[in-house]
């Protein structure tokens, strides 16, 4: 194998030199990036190539794939502590169970709903949102979801901190005797920022790399959480000759109290997961058909709840042997280092909850936030760009040791963004089954003056009144849960606020659909959808071309097509085992066959469109990839013939 080494013009032409440093510390004009080139947007629209549709050959997501990153997604540091949390503030496992169940079967129903449209259209959440909300007023939603991408980047990088903690201290015990030197108000030991900031430099590196390079790191994630929840489990279990005594406890309140703390609990549940109810479609666009993300609305509460039930059994049967509930499976790894036997048994423990908390961030913030923000100033900020302020606004401006020292208020913030999210969900869905149905302009969605304008302003005055209207009476409730000694609310809105989403996604479908029907748009009603990738293989095949170009430029965000890390890191994770092709991979293998194809042809364009377009099929199949040199079309053509029947 013949090692490349970059030559030095290669390695100067990524240093900038002195007249670029000068000009970009003076001017922010010197910040412009390449303007991209997009399929649908006019011309005069900055935008980025990540916005256009998917075209076939990327649509790799079946049944399994879905299955898959809702199990790498599931379980985490989060789902284990939710069903525990539930039985602190006195309620039992009995109601642990149906409350994650109902949750989770909630927020899984506009999941499914807005997953549809993706699957269906192939476009991401950022231009989808723009037909209910209008063009302009769609930025709401994305700058709403940016902010929450970011808050919870700083937050998991914090709790991801504890766990070099616990591996260094597992390497050299004196690490764990670090003294503090940093005023109690800092809200932070001195261990617990070397460790933090040992976190964020590690991780932000992993950040910036194009998921075919993080293949291993994801297929490590798929198995290391669940496998190491499951022997923490079984230890103690084993430890404590039984599961203890959680299950015999009885709640410890009743009648109204108990009846508003089951819903609080179930909207702390479905709010953790309220920014995918809206934003799935960035992941549901890459699906080769819209029935196999329908599996979300059973598996979902199945592994939330198997994961939650981990938690209580493993909290249980922590107060026999040490003498508390220990919430967090961290907290059990650390007792795990007071003998030596134990510390290679709490290293490996702690990495792969690192691991797992790397690859949240990934997945779920950092990719994102930094998504977003190349929505909303794509002339300036790209997906790397993206992703360096996102680690350093996340990680530093907004202080997550010090909001996590004060948890309470912080959580109440958290839980109460969807307050904003479950009406925003609501009126995605009802737009497109009900007011709609089913038909969208979807180049026109990319045009700022195309028919989702709406009016001067690009706000849908349904979808403003209906969102406002829904928010409103819960804002008071809101202001409560952060600040509760300086505000003064009836007990009738403290309980309205319990259900908040589910309120909020009720309520908004309830008035979107209402306004709608008797206000009728008047432009924005078509009778047949009109797809923003073309409908004839050869318009298609032309489409794609271009489509693999982007996927193949040096720097496009196209290297990324699934917008979230763990999107491509599953497909790359399969292509690491031989089972999916990378979405690299598949560019790379369609465009030499393309250039093999009208080589073939004499060069001409237009030519061999038939052959492109059933190759298309047969890199998107998920079926072990063989080597197929020395087939003739015809039997590659075959192949996908008795695959698809």
């Amino acid at each position: 194998m013949v090692k490349f080494v970059p030559s030095k013009e290669q390695i100067k032409s990524h240093i900038y030199s002195k007249e670029t440093i000068k000009a970009r510390c003076t001017s922010i004009k010197a910040w412009e990036l390449p303007k991209q080139e997009s399929a649908l947007a006019p011309p005069d629209v900055w935008t980025n190539a990540d916005m256009d549709p998917v075209p076939r050959q990327y649509q790799t997501w079946t049944l399994w794939t879905w299955m898959a990153y809702w199990a790498t997604d599931t379980v985490n540091l989060g789902t284990w502590e939710t069903a525990s949390g539930v039985v602190a503030i006195g309620l039992n496992w009995r109601d642990a169970i149906p409350i994650m169940v109902v949750g989770t079967s909630c927020v899984a129903i506009p999941m499914v709903l807005n997953g549809a449209i993706g699957a269906r259209l192939h476009i991401p959440f950022s231009v989808i949102v723009r037909s209910s909300f209008g063009y302009y007023f769609g930025y709401f939603c994305i700058v709403s979801r940016c902010i929450l991408a970011m808050f919870w980047l700083g937050i998991q990088g914090a709790n991801g901190a504890q766990c070099i903690t616990i591996m260094l201290t597992a390497i050299w015990p004196s690490y764990g005797r670090i003294a503090n030197h940093l005023p109690k108000s800092a809200g932070i030991t001195t261990q617990g920022m070397i460790s933090y900031f040992l976190f964020w430099i590690i991780q932000l590196p992993l950040l910036l790399i194009p998921p075919t390079r993080l293949r291993y790191l994801f297929a490590v994630k798929l198995v290391a959480a669940p496998v190491t929840a499951l022997a923490t489990m079984g230890w103690i279990i084993h430890k404590a000759g039984g599961s203890g005594e959680l299950f015999n406890l009885p709640e410890t309140v009743h009648g109204s109290t108990r009846a508003y703390l089951w819903l609080s609990s179930m909207s702390a549940v479905t709010g953790s997961w309220s920014t995918l109810a809206c934003n799935i479609p960035d992941f549901s666009r890459y699906a080769r058909s819209s029935k196999g993300q329908y599996i979300q609305l059973p598996f979902l509460p199945i592994i939330f709840t198997i994961c939650g039930v981990m938690g209580i059994i493993t909290t249980s049967a922590s107060y026999v042997v040490y003498g508390s509930y220990l919430w967090n499976p961290l907290d059990i790894v650390t007792k795990w280092l007071d003998n030596s036997g134990g510390r290679a048994a709490a290293f490996f423990a702690a990495l792969s909850w690192y691991i797992a908390q790397v690859g949240t961030n990934i997945t779920a913030n950092s990719i994102s936030a930094a998504n977003d923000m190349t929505v909303m100033f794509p002339r300036f900020i790209n997906i790397k760009r993206g992703c360096i302020i996102a680690a350093i606004i996340g990680g530093w401006v907004i202080v997550p040791w010090k909001i996590l020292a004060d948890a309470e208020t912080f959580l109440a913030f958290m839980g109460g963004y969807a307050v904003f999210l479950g009406p925003i969900a609501g009126i995605i869905a009802s737009d497109y089954w009900l007011v709609k149905r089913l038909h969208i302009d979807v180049p026109a969605l990319y045009n700022p003056r195309g028919r989702y304008r709406y009016n001067i302003v690009g706000i849908n005055p349904r979808a403003f009144i209906a969102f406002f209207t829904a928010v409103g009476p819960l804002l008071p409730g809101l202001a409560y849960s952060i600040n509760p000694t300086g505000t003064h609310i009836s007990q009738g809105t403290k309980n309205l606020y319990t259900f908040d989403w589910l309120y909020g996604f009720v309520t908004s479908i309830v008035l979107y659909t209402g306004l709608s029907y008797i206000w009728k748009p008047k432009d924005q009603l078509i009778e047949k959808t009109i797809f923003g990738i073309p409908q004839t293989p050869e318009d298609e095949e032309r489409y794609a071309e271009k489509y693999d170009e982007k996927v193949l430029s040096e720097g496009s965000l196209v290297q990324n097509p699934k917008s979230f890390y763990n999107v491509g890191g599953i497909d790359d994770m399969g292509a690491a085992f031989h089972t999916r092709r990378s979405s690299h991979e598949i560019a790379r293998i369609s465009e030499e066959h393309r250039r093999a194809s009208r080589a073939g042809q004499g060069g001409q364009d237009g030519q061999g469109t038939k052959d492109d377009y059933n190759l298309a099929t047969v890199l998107s199949t998920t079926e072990p990839v063989t080597s197929d040199a020395g087939l003739t079309m015809s039997e590659k053509e075959a192949m996908v013939y008795s695959k698809a029947t």
